[in-house]
């Protein structure tokens, strides 16, 4: 066809991206790989900034160390706790297939929570475990559990509650129990600080080893 010579091809005009184009319509599934890489960058952000609020003492000898006790106890209880969840959300992820708009969200939910954990950790360690303090970081705790809860709930509604995922969770019980500990262990940090502590610490071993049925699923 003679150049300039009119046609519908030449006179199509291409539709540019537009955001509606590049998101997802809701309830669309989506693959895990991206959500998976983002938590751990931010994970990691996490105890990056925790260990950076670890300030050295002035002095050289062994006794100028004590001053800096609490707060390397309260770092170590949560750099536990982001290991933790590390590996719990590894492994649940593991046995998940694919995600959504609402996991995502819920996701970004738990991460928040995550994220105000050295927060509360800088606190503790500041104020040698004084009630508000350990009440405090029970709370973010508290809602860190909640979220995480919200997650897999999120998950298996997604997969469905005959999925394998929905299967391997059952009803989660230890999630509830370690909700269940937290509402216990906030108000006993106004009367007992170190009774709260040992709950928290109480759940983070709980918590310790990964759900054997997961693990043994993935080994398959």
């Amino acid at each position: 066809m003679p150049d300039g010579f009119w046609s519908p091809e030449a006179c199509r005009v291409r539709r540019p991206l537009t955001t509606d184009m590049l998101m997802p319509t809701n309830g669309a599934e989506m693959s895990k790989g991206r959500l998976e890489a983002f938590s751990d960058g931010v994970l990691a952000v996490i105890i990056t900034i925790m260990v950076l609020e670890m300030k050295p003492p002035h002095g050289t000898s062994l006794v100028d160390l004590q001053p800096v006790v609490p707060t390397f106890l309260s770092y170590i209880l949560s750099f536990v706790y982001i290991g933790i969840y590390w590996n719990n959300h590894h492994h649940l992820l593991h046995a998940t297939q694919h995600v959504n708009g609402a996991t995502m969200w819920a996701n970004l939910h738990l991460l928040f929570w995550l994220s105000l954990i050295p927060f509360g950790t800088a606190w503790i360690g500041e104020n040698h475990f004084d009630p508000w303090p350990v009440a405090i970081y029970g709370m973010v705790l508290l809602m860190a559990g909640i979220a995480y809860y919200i997650l897999v709930q999120a998950l298996i509604r997604l997969h469905g509650r005959t999925s394998t995922l929905g299967m391997l969770i059952g009803n989660d019980r230890k999630g509830k129990v370690s909700v269940a500990i937290y509402v216990i262990a906030i108000p006993l940090a106004f009367v007992r600080p170190w009774i709260a502590g040992v709950l928290y610490v109480a759940v983070a071993i709980m918590w310790l080893v990964p759900d054997r049925r997961i693990e043994g699923k993935i080994a398959e």
